[in-house]
């Protein structure tokens, strides 16, 4: 059993295929835990197991990767490095205390990796460096150091790198040990412009460890050299404070460069003891710091689900005390009690049981139905809230409909479902449109739920673009008479209005206004009236959306005093409605949003031209952000059109804030689309 001071859990971060899978194969190969590596184009890696990361060939979730090396436990947190998935980074980084950005070296720095430094930087959690794929054609270690260097700064320093044979890697040099080792891990002899090299780097590394405390400084100013201890720990403070940036370099494919990582991960990383407070929030929403406890009562905070064929599983972090499995534990957030019972740790999908599981350790439950990712578990009386995930707003919207009529609330039953192992994608009934919406990162995002919608639970459903929520309106002043007059034996119908329609800005719904005078229409019926037209503005005369701003008079009529009822009036009004408003200059509005969008500068020309495409209004500018008004009915596709733009960099937000007249031009097509779909 290991102890918190025993324990790494370190993030693994970066760009799609450069290697982060791979890397968790080659630990485990090397550490005899697996006897031969997995290829994902098999679809035997340990990290990827689900059947739709197989088919797709890529990470979708978080897996947990514990490796075992030096008496330490690595508990390594894959995570997927497509963009559509980032919900998954923002939890494994609630428990990880570092992380490690792989990257190759032929690619070099790609978006992902920017993202997984950008994303360590906002947790102010370590980082460090592994650039992959030395074996591969035109493979570049120093290259790739470089341009690091040039955009990551001075805190980044190679800890191991490469000796090249020609073009190919041989061994890697461990900077600290000043020691090389081939691919199995044996110590090899130096070449001699690897002295140099460490002679170079040493500097540069003594020069940041100086800064992080005044006698190691002016230790270094006098040109001392500093003990091992005092070099371990002020690496340690360094990535602790991330002035100093290790960068680990290897083949995953062999094997080289590996050990030494894990090597590094244990010596320099920090532990749970060493990691950063948890933030715990209040009822009033206060916030607070809640620093990792050993002796403390036992608590845990899971911060993944997934669901298989046998039920749910819960991962966890073991924040206080130990977790037993023999433990009745309540849930902070929904106050009921949980009783254990299966815990375990897992490895990809395998889950080795366990009785207990120590504080700092990851462990998963499983067949806990009420425990979602976000909830805090401990014992009665002594469990705190953990401040909940916070996702980037989900802001690709499509409507998905069953494919087979009848079976809607089996979607939607399936969407909850997957709701509890995918929180950063939303769902909703759209009250205007009568539509299901759902909303997630982009296209792929969407498509990965609806193929486990199919795969899991068994119902087929389809994605289409979500239907603007359009609204009509009227331009000009007219004046219509209504008259409904029906005779068939013994009693008849008659109903006879005369009515104002105007356009009115004081408010969204109608105003009705009664201007009869000498009871032409009788009191009891001028409510009827107004519930004709009321019936009448869920649907305009253009393209059947609803009806706003009009103002109704009504100022003149006749009645019968036998054949007049309420419904004959209801009848004549919704006659003036809809022989009036088509005189009225009547035209279709739609809803403005209010866009942020958030790009870096080298792209801010592109994007602009974009919006302008949209019928976009540019508002303002500056610091990497761009403020515009645009239709929301030209945003449907922008999620995906901005991710090619900016190769993943831009990103924005999208609110509505009013409604704003067509241009003629594009009612044609709009009206067009109406009548097309009322057809249907």
């Amino acid at each position: 059993m290991y102890t918190a001071k025993d324990i790494r859990n370190i993030a693994l971060l970066g760009h799609g295929g450069d290697g982060k899978s791979a890397l968790c194969e080659s630990m485990l190969f090397n550490t005899k835990v697996i006897t031969r590596l997995g290829k994902r184009a098999d679809g035997t890696t340990v990290s990827d197991f689900d059947d739709e990361e197989k088919k797709r060939q890529y990470s979708i979730k978080t897996s947990v990767i514990p490796v075992e090396y030096n008496n330490t436990k690595l508990n390594v947190l894959d995570n997927p490095g497509y963009f559509d998935f980032a919900g998954e980074v923002v939890q494994s980084l609630r428990v990880a205390d570092s992380g490690v950005i792989v990257l190759t070296a032929k690619s070099g720095i790609a978006v992902g990796t920017e993202k997984g430094w950008k994303a360590l930087a906002d947790r102010e959690l370590p980082a460090m460096f592994y650039v992959s794929k030395l074996d591969e054609e035109h493979a570049n270690f120093f290259g790739t150091l470089q341009s690091m260097r040039d955009t990551f700064g001075a805190s980044v320093i190679p800890f191991t790198f490469p000796i090249l044979s020609g073009e190919q890697p041989v061994g890697v040099v461990d900077l600290i040990e000043k020691k090389a080792y081939d691919a199995a891990g044996k110590e090899i002899a130096l070449p001699a412009d690897a002295e140099e090299k460490i002679e170079e780097y040493m500097m540069e590394l003594n020069e940041q460890v100086a800064e992080t405390d005044e006698a190691l400084m002016e230790k270094f100013f006098m040109e001392e050299p500093f003990t091992p201890e005092e070099l371990t720990k002020g690496i340690k403070d360094g990535i602790a404070q991330r002035t100093i940036t290790p960068v680990f370099c290897g083949c995953n494919s062999t094997g080289l460069g590996v050990n030494a990582l894990m090597a590094n991960l244990v010596k320099y990383a920090p532990s749970p003891l060493e990691g950063k407070p948890m933030v715990t929030v209040d009822e009033d929403g206060n916030e607070g710091e809640f620093k990792l406890d050993p002796a403390g009562s036992p608590m845990a905070f899971v911060f993944n689900t997934m669901s298989d064929q046998y039920g749910k599983n819960s991962y966890f972090k073991v924040i206080s005390g130990d977790i037993e499995d023999t433990l009745t534990v309540v849930n902070a957030r929904t106050g009921t009690n949980e009783k254990l019972g299966n815990t375990f740790f897992p490895r990809g999908k395998d889950n080795m049981k366990t009785g207990k599981v120590c504080c700092g350790d990851i462990g998963v439950f499983t067949k806990l139905a009420s425990v979602r990712t976000g909830d805090t578990l401990g014992l009665a009386g002594k469990v705190v809230s953990l401040k909940p995930m916070e996702y980037d707003e989900p802001c690709y919207r499509m409507a998905i409909y069953a494919k087979t009529k009848g079976q809607e609330d089996k979607v939607a039953a399936g969407l909850v479902k997957l709701n509890e192992e995918d929180a950063s994608f939303t769902y909703g009934n759209d009250p205007e449109t009568k539509e299901l919406i759902i909303a997630g990162v982009c296209d792929i995002h969407l498509s990965v739920i609806i193929a486990k919608l199919a795969s899991k639970y068994k119902v087929e459903a389809e994605l289409r673009p979500a239907k603007i929520a359009y609204r009509e309106t009227i331009k000009r002043k007219v004046e219509q008479h209504g008259r409904h007059k029906k005779q068939s034996g013994g009693h008849g119908q008659f109903g006879d209005v005369y009515i104002r329609f105007e356009h009115q800005d004081e408010q969204d719904d109608m105003i009705f206004v009664d201007e009869t005078v000498g009871g032409c229409v009788p009191k009891n019926f001028i409510p009827s009236v107004e519930k004709g037209l009321r019936n009448c503005i869920s649907k305009g005369v253009l393209a059947g959306y609803p009806v706003v701003n009009l103002k109704a008079t009504l100022y003149f009529g006749s009645s019968h005093p036998v054949d007049s009822s309420d419904m004959a009036f209801q009848t004549a009004a919704g006659i003036a409605y809809k022989e009036g408003l088509p005189l009225a200059r009547p035209t279709i509005l739609e809803p403005i949003g209010e866009l942020k969008v958030y790009v870096p500068d080298s792209y801010t020309g592109d994007v602009m031209g974009d919006l302008n495409k949209r019928r976009g209004r540019v508002m303002g500018m500056g610091g990497g952000t761009i403020e515009a008004e645009v239709p929301m009915g030209e945003m449907s596709s922008y999620a995906i059109d901005l991710r090619s733009m900016t190769q993943g960099r831009g990103s924005y937000s999208l609110k509505f804030v009013r409604y704003e007249e067509v241009p003629q031009m594009n009612q044609a097509k709009i009206i067009a689309d109406a009548k097309k779909e009322e057809e249907e």
